[in-house]
């Protein structure tokens, strides 16, 4: 019998391999994005002192969203994370899509930080 390996654990291969070809510096920190099947989550990370600098949720209080799990939700999160990165004065990022396909609710957190300013 074929045992199929979970979406789950091939997402994280596929981040993995990613992940080998993408890194965050001071200068050009990282932007990660993580997909649940009710939230979506991005942060900005600079991977060589290890810390987060900036993150935005569809759990953060003052975006009062009803749904956390549709594109208009990943809309304001992506316009949200790119507001918080201007403020800190980071204005290009490399965008990780962590290990999701770029489509729907990823394209529409990069589209909104776009627009909002972030450069990638």
């Amino acid at each position: 019998m074929i045992k199929k390996e979970s979406r789950n654990v091939m997402r994280e291969a596929r981040h993995t391999r990613e992940r080998n070809k993408i890194f965050g510096t001071s200068a050009v920190p990282r932007l990660n994005v993580f997909r649940s099947n009710s939230n979506i989550f991005a942060q900005i990370i600079d991977d060589e002192n290890g810390v987060t600098l900036v993150s935005s949720s569809s759990l953060d209080k003052n975006l009062k969203l009803a749904n956390g799990s549709n594109v208009e939700a990943a809309k304001v999160v992506g316009a949200d994370i790119a507001e918080k990165a201007i403020k800190a004065n980071i204005k290009k990022v490399v965008f990780d899509r962590g290990g999701y396909l770029y489509h729907g609710r990823v394209e529409a957190l990069a589209e909104a930080a776009r627009e909002k300013g972030l450069e990638f």
